[in-house]
């Protein structure tokens, strides 16, 4: 016999930055015309659903039963996370101008994190080699 497990879980994000999200997403449900309490989740669930994926990396099928929803309707909820996100990103020379002011040595453009549990070593002219 299947059982299943119910635990609590801390995603390391700031209340800030998924209210923040939640905002972009619910003002994305207005210029669309979304009535209220017509969707599975709000907007709030809606960004955490987002962000758990983002942070966490969880499954999409996992993410849709934690919320009680639908793997179809899960996968929909996290592109037009995505879809919302995009665009309210900086286009590129932007956010080269903002990294140059922050004082940043170095971008990751593509937005691609390697996960890794290497420690950095020095190569050829003092660059790293990871």
């Amino acid at each position: 016999m299947l059982t299943s497990i119910t635990y609590t879980a801390v995603l390391d994000v700031s209340r800030a930055t998924a209210e923040h999200l939640a905002k972009l997403l619910g003002e994305h449900r207005e210029r669309l015309g979304t009535r209220k309490g017509t969707r599975a989740l709000g907007p709030f669930k809606q960004a955490v659903l987002v962000l758990r994926w983002f942070i966490d990396g969880t499954r999409l099928v996992q993410l849709a039963r934690d919320n009680g929803i639908s793997a179809p309707t899960a996968y929909r909820y996290l592109h037009e996370g995505l879809t919302v996100l995009a665009d309210h990103a900086p286009d590129l020379s932007t956010a080269l101008e903002r990294a140059a002011a922050a004082g940043y040595t170095h971008l990751n453009l593509d937005g691609t994190v390697i996960r890794t549990d290497r420690v950095a070593a020095a190569g050829p002219n003092g660059a790293d080699l990871w």
